[in-house]
Parts: C-alpha cells; structure tokens; sequence
C-alpha cells in the first residue's frame, strides 16, 4: 500500500497546491504530535497484559474501553485548544478538529486490534491494518475526476477513519461478547500507572518526527510546508525499510541481554543489513532527486527545485539514520530507554532552536537542514552511549568501508553525470552496477557468505 499512496498522495497535492496541502501536512502533524498519547500508554500496556493474563478482559475492558474513550474526548479538546494558542482560527481551526477526530478514531480501532492481536488472531489484524488505507484509497481515487479540494480530502479521511472503528468495535464484540461498560476507578489508576511510561517515550518520539512540518508551517508560510511535505513524503516511504528490519533486530538484541559478544555480532551484522540498501538510495536522490516529482505538472521549476533541494538534505538523513539507528535499536532494547530518551529530548530542543533562527528566513530547506544537523547530533550520543555505557565495541571498520563505498558510489555518479550524459535509466543501472562491485572489493558483501546463504536455502525444506 505504502508505494501507491505515496504515488497518490502527489497527485492530490498536485490538485490541491502547495499551500493548501503545507496547511492540511501542518494540521496532521500537530494533531498526530498529541493522538500519539492520546491512550497515554493504554495501548501497549493492554496488549501486553491481554495475552500474558486471559481473565485480564473480562476483568478490566469494563474500565479500559470509557477510559480510552475519554481520554480521546479530553486530547480532542486539547488539540482544538492548542491550535487556536498557536494561531489557527475559523476555517483551520475546524479543520484540525476534523483532523483530530479522524486520528482518535483511528487510535482507538489501534487499541481495539490490540486485544484482536493478542488473542493471536493474525490474519484477522492482517486485513483489519490495512482496511482503512485501502479503502481511503478508493475514496480519493473517486474524488480526483470530480474535483479534488481540501475539504473534501479531509472529509474522505474522516469516512475511512469512522468506518474502520465501526467495523472493527463490532468485530471486537462478535469475538469477546459485549462488554459493559462500568469504569472502576482503582482499575482506572493501576492502568494509567502502568501505561505512562509508553506515553514519554511515544510524545518524545512523536514530536521528534513531527515538529518540523508545523514549524515550518507557522514560521515560514503554508506554501514552505508544502514543498517539505512533499519531500518528505519520500523519506516516509524509504525509511519503512528501517522500521521492518530493526524490530527484528530489538527482539534478537533483547534475547542476548547480558552476553555482550553476541550483541558485538549482531550490532556488526546489523549495521550491514541496516545501511547497505540504503546508500544506493540516497546516491540516487543525491543526483537524480528531481524525478521524486515527476507527478507534479502544475508547479513552477523554482518550486520543484526547491522541493529537489528538501529531498536531498532530507535523504542526507536518511543516510545518518541507516548509519546509526541500529545503535539506538540496541540501546532500547538492553534497558538504556532512559539516556535514550533524554538524547531524543535534546535533540527535540536543538531543533526547535535551530527552527526558531532560521526558518523564518530559509523556510522549508532550512527545515530539512535542522533535521540533518540533529540527526548528526543525536547519532553521536547513541555511538558514545554504546561504547561507554553498554560497552559493546562499535564496528568501527565496517563504519569506514561502508562510508568510503557510498563516496566511491557518488565519486562514480558524479563522473557519468558530468562526461557520460546518459538518459536517467541507463545511468542509475552503470551507477548500480558499480555500487554491486564497490561492495564485493571493499569485503562489504562476501561471496562466501552469499555461497554459504544459498546452500541454507537449498538445505531448507
């Protein structure tokens, strides 16, 4: 689903414009900044006590399911409260309640298919998670040959997000019977007590990720945030490769807690696994990142350079992440959440600072530049933290073969760009080409292990 919406969702900022998209990107994140802890923990919390204690549902559903729907109620009015506190008002300011409405919605259907998940009920949370895309999917492909418009694309989000809820609240009651609401106050507490720790971590987490659009947005202009928006969308895309492998590195990461050299080897594995996709990547938005917005015919060459200028330092940071998120993948997952969390804090505050200085007069690029510097920031202390407090040796050799690859690549690109002037295809293949031998000569990739990898294939039944 991710490729197409992607696809999609330039072709309704396309309709849309700049400014209106910058606008709705603007409201998304500030709602999405504060339906991130809307449960206050609630989710994880009941997930994990759902499918360690059977009599857990029966028992405390009575007092979770009003909780969590209050707790929606009181985030809603804080989000319409805090968007009239930064200046939104009239028109924008229903929007963002609409916004929000959709997104607690959608956070509640989450905390519904928590319970569905763990009643080991796959398949069935399988289909449930992609309902809603799939079906906003059909909405906005209905709007586009009748006129596509801000309100309407909003009011489309809504419907999926609504009926998503309505349709899995229903199956959640066919599944475990109807459960009464009748909230108990000592239930409510120990909830709540338990839950908070998941909401510090998810608001810092969330804001780190969020807080550039609305900046930009309240800082420059709407048509600034539309430029990063659309940049942006690209490195959401990429970045999912990152968020599917590292799970599986968290869980291995965990189950080695306390024999530190079989997290040296799985740190050094994983740091080829994390990063190697990724450099051809970013080489390719480097030198090519003008084709990212092929879709959008009805924007000016300034505004499509200055879209090109946010997606390559952006992908710069996606650099850094595949370098490094591995790191912060170990240190959360061997007990050190807390340092973790107060690098994130700190991270969070160097770009407000640095959003405050310069976006009023650099807009959206320097908003993507402020995220490269902090990333830069925050990777040094996950380096320092792993050396010196979990004491696992960093690969550094594996780092420098890796770097010394990715500049050969761009060292490489930059020579067919300049003397070659090949059609765009031919040239990625002899830039991908050269990446494939770049790797094998700087023993990145072995071909024993790739031998080695193709007997347990053939071995397996």
């Amino acid at each position: 689903m991710k490729p197409g919406w992607v696809v999609l969702e330039n072709v309704v900022q396309d309709r849309i414009g700049h400014a209106a998209f910058g606008t709705f990107a603007a409201l998304l994140n500030f709602a999405l900044v504060l339906a991130s802890v809307s449960d206050l923990g609630l989710t994880q919390h009941t997930t994990k006590r759902v499918a360690a204690e059977p009599s857990f549902l029966p028992e405390y559903f009575p007092t979770v399911l009003p909780l969590r729907g209050a707790l929606g109620v009181l985030f809603l009015g804080l989000m319409i409260g805090g968007g009239w506190l930064i200046g939104y008002r009239g028109h924008t300011l229903l929007l963002l309640a609409v916004i929000g409405l959709s997104l607690l919605l959608t956070q509640y259907a989450q905390f519904l298919r928590g319970a569905v998940q763990a009643h080991q009920h796959f398949n069935t949370d399988a289909w449930l998670s992609v309902l809603e895309k799939l079906l906003l999917f059909g909405l906005v492909l209905s709007l586009l040959p009748i006129g596509i418009n801000l309100e309407n694309y909003v009011g489309a989000r809504t419907v999926a997000a609504a009926f998503t809820f309505v349709l899995l609240y229903a199956l959640v009651t066919r599944l475990f019977g109807k459960l009464p609401w009748r909230p108990k106050c000592e239930h409510a507490g120990e909830m709540l007590r338990g839950s908070l720790p998941f909401a510090l971590i998810t608001l810092l987490y969330g804001m780190n990720e969020r807080i550039d659009m609305l900046m930009v947005e309240r800082l420059s202009s709407a048509q600034e945030a539309g430029y990063y928006a659309g940049a942006y969308r690209w490195v959401d895309a990429v970045m999912m490769y990152l968020w599917t492998v590292l799970p599986l590195f968290f869980a291995k990461f965990a189950y080695s807690l306390g024999n530190r050299e079989e997290q040296k080897q799985l740190l050094w594995f994983g740091q080829r696994v994390a990063t190697v996709p990724l450099l051809f990547v970013c080489a390719f938005v480097l030198f090519r990142g003008e084709l990212l917005f092929f879709q959008y015919k009805h924007s000016s060459f300034e505004e499509l350079q200055r879209m090109t200028w946010c997606a390559k330092l952006l992908f710069l940071n996606v650099l850094v992440h595949a370098f490094f998120a591995i790191y912060s993948t170990l240190l959360t997952s061997t007990n050190y959440e807390r340092p973790v969390s107060w690098l994130v804090a700190a991270s969070i505050g160097l770009n407000i600072g640095l959003n405050f200085v310069l976006l009023p007069r650099y807009g959206a690029v320097a908003g993507a530049l402020n995220t490269l510097i902090c990333a830069v920031a925050i990777s040094a202390g996950y380096l320092w933290l792993v050396q010196f407090r979990a004491k696992i040796a960093v690969p550094w050799g594996w780092l420098v073969r890796l770097l010394v690859v990715f500049v050969l690549l761009c060292g490489g690109w930059y020579a067919l760009q300049t003397w070659a002037a090949l059609p765009w295809l031919i040239e990625s293949v002899m830039a991908g080409l050269l990446f494939a031998g770049l790797l094998f000569a700087a023993g990145v990739v072995r071909v024993q292990e790739l031998k080695s990898l193709l007997k347990r294939k053939q071995a397996a039944p």
